[in-house]
């Protein structure tokens, strides 16, 4: 283009540019990617087939993530966990007991329609003390699981920002992550007791999440200001279905197929991944001027928010939130079984769980939509805050005064729509107390602390509780409670509205 336009140049250096130049000119396609202008980092998408190619791949790779949230958290180990305490409690000519049958006589003796024999009493004892076992297994494996992820979701985003390669900073360790925690999901398959078992599900927990760390960090290394709402949005879709269909899917397979369900979302993790980094692949990073790091100010930095009134109460209130939504949530199978009248067998229990996730999906993804448009224009995200956090205490008085399946279902959609609404402007609540604007980076990642440890410390106390009680209604009080406080502890927030 140069050289004919330079030919087209007279003796007085004006240019003759004919209809043709112009139609060359106007022909060429606009940059679809801009190279990167430090040495080592990514490429910016401005749009095109790459911009689309990388946000599709992005969506599939965190939907194949939460589909093992949704499938193997939420049905797949308390089912295996189940597994493994009957085994241990019913031997013998116990083996062959109907626990639906047990628990719908629990039911009726409570309920003084009916008095126990006295091997139907040993049985009940043996109910008794099998329920507080396998609540206890299953919330010592979430949560040792997620207060690993918690140790390691810091070191693991600065040590991908540090990274040469040739396939870019976050490549390698979403590859390692995805290979390293399919092989660590399927040993959750031939897991024989829950001491393995909690040790394979929280290797394979924390090594996941060397996948989804990097991933998202993705989208700030190369998508423009301009379209990373575009991409978080096409993402949460992802999460969100992701979750919800690897839940049903679970609930679906597992009664035919068992335990070998955990082969299929071994594949789908590493096929989306890999299909990620082939289809969306970054620029090396083997140039990248590494500057000097030292973890003990790294680490002391991260208490440098808490220190900060307002954000301190909000973190605070967002570690009674999710420690409340955890505690009503890690045992709905069991509850189904154990808590409900009538109850469900196990198989009903595993397919119908799921279902709960799908009842309450319109109302999260309409709240969601709807509540952080509704803060930016009202000014104010401390209402909301508290409407959220009383709508989902309130939730839980449904199963605690009605037993029942339907009250389940209730009590879903209404925290559902309740989580939609504290989601997006809890989010925004922490923007507006940040105590450094220029931490932009760290301060979140402590608010994300504070998620991961009320899941981690909820199904612990939950878990502690219902061994000490012996049933399942200490569960909602504890979580109204909490929930209610959550709501409570935002008007202790001062410089925000």
């Amino acid at each position: 283009m140069t050289a004919l336009c330079d030919r087209q140049l007279g003796a007085t250096g004006t240019s003759r540019r004919g209809p043709m130049a112009d139609q060359v000119v106007a022909a060429a396609p606009p940059p679809s990617v801009a190279e990167p202008t430090s040495a080592g980092t990514s490429m910016t998408y401005l749009g095109g087939v790459p911009f689309r190619r990388y946000a599709l791949w992005y969506a599939l790779a965190l939907g194949a993530i939460t589909a093992i949230w949704g499938g193997v958290l939420g049905v797949v180990l308390p089912n295996q966990v189940q597994s493994i305490e009957f085994a241990k409690w019913f031997t013998g000519a116990d083996a062959d007991v109907d626990l639906t049958a047990l628990n719908d006589l629990k039911a009726a003796v409570n309920a003084g329609t009916a008095v126990a024999t006295g091997e139907q009493q040993r049985l009940l004892d043996l109910l008794s003390d099998f329920d507080a076992a396998r609540a206890q297994a299953l919330s010592l494996i979430t949560s040792l699981a997620v207060a690993a992820t918690m140790l390691v979701q810091p070191v693991g985003g600065v040590l991908s920002d540090r990274t040469r390669s040739q396939f870019g900073r976050r490549a390698p360790w979403i590859v390692f992550g995805a290979l390293v925690g399919a092989c660590f999901l399927i040993g959750v398959r031939f897991a024989p007791t829950i001491a393995v078992l909690a040790l394979l599900w929280t290797c394979a927990q924390t090594t996941l999440n060397l996948v989804s760390g990097p991933l998202q960090t993705t989208v700030a290394d190369r998508v423009l200001q301009e379209k990373v709402g575009t991409v978080s949005g096409i993402g949460s879709l992802g999460n969100f279905g992701g979750g919800i269909l690897g839940g049903v899917g679970a609930g679906l397979l597992l009664p035919t197929f068992g335990l070998n369900i955990l082969y299929a979302f071994a594949a789908l993790l590493f096929i989306s991944v890999a299909g990620f980094v082939v289809f969306a692949r970054d620029r090396p990073s083997t140039e990248l001027a590494v500057p000097p790091h030292r973890w003990g100010p790294f680490f002391r930095g991260l208490t440098v928010p808490l220190r900060h009134r307002d954000f301190r109460w909000v973190w605070f209130s967002r570690i009674l939130l999710t420690f409340g939504y955890a505690v009503s949530t890690t045992f709905g199978l069991f509850m189904m079984q154990s808590y409900i009248t009538p109850a469900l067998s196990l198989t009903e229990a595993t397919r119908l769980f799921p279902l709960m996730a799908v009842a309450s999906a319109p109302g999260t993804v309409v709240a969601m939509l709807l509540a952080g448009r509704a803060s930016d224009r009202l000014g104010r995200r401390k209402p909301l805050v508290v409407a959220s956090s009383a709508v989902m205490a309130l939730s839980m008085l449904v199963p605690l005064c009605w037993p029942t399946l339907a009250a389940l279902f209730v009590q879903g959609v209404l925290a559902g729509i309740a989580f939609g609404i504290y989601l997006p402007v809890d989010q925004a609540l922490f923007i507006d107390v940040l105590p450094d604007k220029g931490a932009a980076g760290r301060d979140p990642g402590v608010a994300a602390l504070g998620s991961n440890l009320g899941q981690a410390l909820g199904p612990v106390f939950a878990g502690q509780l219902i061994a000490l009680t012996g049933g399942y209604h200490v569960v909602w009080v504890m979580a109204l409670i909490l929930t209610a406080a959550a709501g409570l502890a935002i008007f202790r927030v001062r410089d925000a509205r």
